[in-house]
């Protein structure tokens, strides 16, 4: 089961302080800076532990971050409750595709909730799952494709916080901002995860996307 891409944070880390503290305005990438004034979409970032869910078209099989990762059995339970193999092939299709392969699919999200993290935050009683990412074969899904499956699997997607700057999703994560999906109203979000509104990727063919926590700014 294909693992999620590791995201970048925007600014290097000091090794003076031991790469704890950013080293603002020096940027991770040379993509950041050249593209740190286009569009950015921001979504906010869930402190849970990774999930993948992958569909062959005849299976589901559910990892964690890596594929060495245990799954807690209280989350377990209830990924094998929302995502069933008939509505993974309701969603995506049964048996094989158009050239005879088994479908492909792996959707990307988090964990979160009672026992996971501080999931209590969001959650203080239940455990539950939230969508970020899709990948169908090769492609990576569009946001307006996510949200269309989480719709009609009835699952959470992470909420859209705003669109904008990069520097200007730095700022708002260094204020601090509340947590949209948290039942604790008071609780600080742990970031925002952020990606050009147009897909774009590297010449070695990886995704730009770039991260920045609120912790980060914290000393």
């Amino acid at each position: 089961m294909k693992e999620y891409h590791k995201i970048q944070t925007v600014f290097h880390r000091s090794p003076e302080t031991n790469y704890k503290q950013l080293m603002e305005g020096v940027f991770a990438l040379p993509e950041f800076e050249l593209l740190k004034d286009i569009e950015w979409t921001w979504t906010e970032k869930i402190d849970g532990t990774n999930i993948r869910i992958l569909w062959d078209g005849f299976n589901v099989r559910f990892g964690g971050k890596t594929d060495d990762a245990q799954i807690p059995t209280f989350l377990l339970k209830v990924l094998q409750d929302t995502f069933t193999p008939e509505k993974m092939g309701q969603q995506f299709g049964k048996g094989y595709n158009e050239k005879d392969e088994k479908i492909n699919v792996c959707m990307y999200g988090e964990g979160f909730g009672a026992k996971i993290q501080k999931g209590g935050n969001y959650m203080p009683n239940r455990t539950d799952f939230i969508l970020f990412d899709c990948k169908v074969d090769t492609w990576w899904l569009t946001r307006e494709s996510i949200e269309d499956i989480a719709a009609k699997l009835e699952i959470q997607i992470v909420p859209i916080i705003g669109k904008g700057k990069l520097l200007d999703a730095v700022e708002f994560v260094k204020r601090g901002y509340k947590s949209t999906i948290a039942e604790n109203k008071d609780y600080i979000a742990e970031g925002l995860i952020m990606k050009p509104s147009v897909e774009l990727f590297n010449r070695k063919g990886e995704r730009i996307i770039s991260k920045i926590k609120y912790k980060d700014f914290q000393r």
